[in-house]
C-alpha cells in the first residue's frame, strides 16, 4: 500500500519532517516543533486528495487523406478518371464501365486505349488544358471528347463525355441535305434540258414539243411531291413530342382514303381490298397525319405489288390497340434491306423507285407519324411473295360519363 503512495506525498513528508527539525534545532522549543509537524501534517493532507495530473492523451492517428474522388466522382454521370504519375488512381462507375473494371491501377494509356489520348495526357500534365475527340472508343462508331486538366503536381483529372448520338444526328442532317439536293436537282437538270430544246427547232414539231413537254410537267410533278414531302416531315418532327389530343375515327379514314385511292388510280385502285371489323375503336391522333400515313402504305402496296393482285388493308382491334394491316403481293424486298426501309432517301431499287414517281421519304413519314402517336410500325417482307406492313396504334379512353 506504502508503495502505491504518489512521489509527490512522499516530498511532502520530507518537507514537513525537515521543517519541524530546523525549527527545533533553532529555536529549542519542542512546542514549535510539533506545531510546525502538525501544520506539514495538514498540508500533507491536502496533498494527498490532490488528483494526480491528467495524463497526456495518446495521440490521434493521423486522419487518412480522402481519395481521389470517392463519392464526388461516382455523383458524374461521364466518365472520370483521376490519373497520378501517368496511372489511373481512380475510376468512377461510367469509366469502369465504358474502359473495363481493371483501368484502376493500369498506365492510363493501356487504360483508355486510343492513340491520341496519350499525347493529350502530356500536354494535361504540363497544364496546357483542351480537349480531343476520340473515335472509336468504346466500339466503332463511338467518339468521345476527353478533356484532361492538372489538379496537382503530377495529377490530372481526366473527363469523357458521350458524342456518339450528336455526331450520328449531324451525319444524318448532312446526309439529309446531300439527298435532299441530289433528288431536288435531276429533275430540275431535266427540266432545264427539255425546256433549252424546245426553245430551239424542236418547239416548231408539235408531237416533240408535246412529248418534251409531258416530260417537263412530270418531272415538275416529281419535284412537286419532294418538296411536299419534305415539308410534311419537318412538320412531323417538329410536332413529335406533343401528343395529339383529337379522337380520330381510324375507320372512317381508312375508307375514304381507299375509296379516294381506288377512283384515281385506275385499274390498280380496283385491286384495294379493304376490311375493317365492326368494333375497331378509335384513337387519339392528329387526323391529317394519320390520313397520310394511309395514302403512303396504301400507295406504296399499290405501286410495288404485281398488278392485278389484291392490296388488303385490314382494321381490327387488339388489346386495346387499333391494328392496321396493309398487305400486297408483289417482289417483295430481301432481309438485309428492311431494318434500313425508314430511312431518309433509302431505296431497294433506286431507278424503279424513281419510275413509279417515289420519293424515298414516304416510309420515313410513316415512320415519324407511328411515333409521335406512340405506337408501333412492323415491316415483314418475303422475296418473290410481297410486303406486310402493321401499324398498331393505341386506342383512345373512353370518355367519361357525367352522370345528371
Amino acid at each position: 500500500m506504502i508503495d502505491e503512495l504518489p512521489l509527490r506525498t512522499w516530498l511532502a513528508v520530507a518537507v514537513a519532517l525537515a521543517t519541524a527539525g530546523v525549527v527545533y534545532l533553532l529555536s529549542g522549543s519542542g512546542q514549535a516543533a510539533l506545531a510546525t509537524l502538525a501544520g506539514g501534517a495538514a498540508l500533507l493532507a491536502i496533498v494527498a486528495t490532490m488528483d494526480e495530473p491528467d495524463a497526456p492523451a495518446p495521440e490521434a492517428p493521423a486522419a487518412t487523406p480522402p481519395d481521389e474522388g470517392g463519392g464526388v466522382l461516382e455523383g458524374v454521370a461521364d466518365p472520370v478518371l483521376v490519373v497520378r504519375h501517368g496511372r489511373v488512381a481512380d475510376a468512377n462507375a461510367a469509366a469502369r464501365t465504358l474502359l473495363g473494371a481493371h483501368v484502376v491501377g493500369e498506365d492510363a494509356r493501356v487504360a483508355i486505349r486510343h492513340p491520341g489520348a496519350a499525347e493529350h495526357l502530356a500536354d494535361a500534365a504540363t497544364g496546357r488544358p483542351g480537349a480531343i475527340e476520340l473515335v472509336g472508343l468504346g466500339g466503332l462508331e463511338g467518339r468521345w471528347l476527353m478533356r484532361a486538366a492538372a489538379i496537382g503536381p503530377a495529377t490530372s483529372v481526366v473527363q469523357l463525355s458521350d458524342r456518339t448520338a450528336e455526331h450520328a444526328a449531324e451525319r444524318m442532317r448532312v446526309d439529309f441535305v446531300a439527298n435532299a439536293s441530289h433528288e431536288l436537282r435531276t429533275p430540275l437538270a431535266s427540266i432545264l434540258g427539255y425546256v433549252e430544246t424546245l426553245q430551239d427547232a424542236a418547239g416548231e414539231e408539235p408531237a416533240l414539243r408535246n412529248r418534251f413537254l409531258g416530260i417537263v410537267f412530270d418531272e415538275a410533278r416529281r419535284m412537286e411531291r419532294l418538296v411536299e414531302d419534305l415539308m410534311s416531315l419537318s412538320r412531323i418532327e417538329a410536332d413529335k413530342f406533343r401528343l395529339p389530343s383529337t379522337r380520330v375515327d381510324l375507320a372512317a379514314s381508312a375508307r375514304e382514303v381507299c375509296a379516294t385511292l381506288a377512283t384515281t388510280h385506275g385499274d390498280r385502285g380496283r385491286d384495294i381490298v379493304l376490311d375493317v371489323a365492326a368494333d375497331v375503336p378509335e384513337v387519339t391522333g392528329d387526323a391529317a397525319q394519320l390520313s397520310q400515313l394511309l395514302h403512303n402504305l396504301v400507295g406504296n402496296a399499290m405501286k410495288y405489288g404485281r398488278a392485278g393482285t389484291p392490296v388488303r388493308v385490314s382494321l381490327t382491334p387488339r388489346e386495346g390497340l387499333a391494328c392496321l394491316v396493309v398487305a400486297d403481293q408483289g417482289d417483295g424486298i430481301a432481309a438485309d434491306h428492311l431494318p434500313r426501309l425508314t430511312e431518309r432517301f433509302y431505296r431497294v431499287d433506286a431507278g424503279r423507285s424513281r419510275s413509279l414517281g417515289g420519293t424515298g421519304l414516304g416510309l420515313a413519314i410513316v415512320k415519324h407519324i407511328v411515333e409521335r402517336h406512340r405506337g408501333r410500325l412492323d415491316i415483314a417482307s418475303e422475296p418473290g411473295v410481297g410486303t406486310r406492313v402493321t401499324v398498331a396504334l393505341p386506342a383512345a379512353a373512353a370518355p367519361a360519363v357525367i352522370k345528371a
